[in-house]
């Protein structure tokens, strides 16, 4: 169960992570385009679901609060 809840919440905000990586390389904008590489690159090294959720939506919410 972990490691299927961990791959689900990985696809997830890797998805998430291409549409802020697309949307900050097309505009320009690096806070966007950070966090999507974050999105996509940290379920690798994260292994615990709850700490996957956590950090994911830190990351998804981050470029609404710091403009850049």
């Amino acid at each position: 169960m972990n490691s299927e809840a961990s791959l689900i919440w990985g696809i997830l905000f890797g998805s998430f992570g291409f549409a802020y990586f697309i949307y900050g390389k097309k505009q320009k904008k690096i806070i966007p385009l950070l966090c999507g590489l974050g999105l996509m690159l940290f379920p690798y090294f994260v292994t615990n679901v709850t700490l996957i959720v956590i950090i994911g939506i830190l990351l998804v919410v981050m470029p609404w609060f710091i403009k850049y």
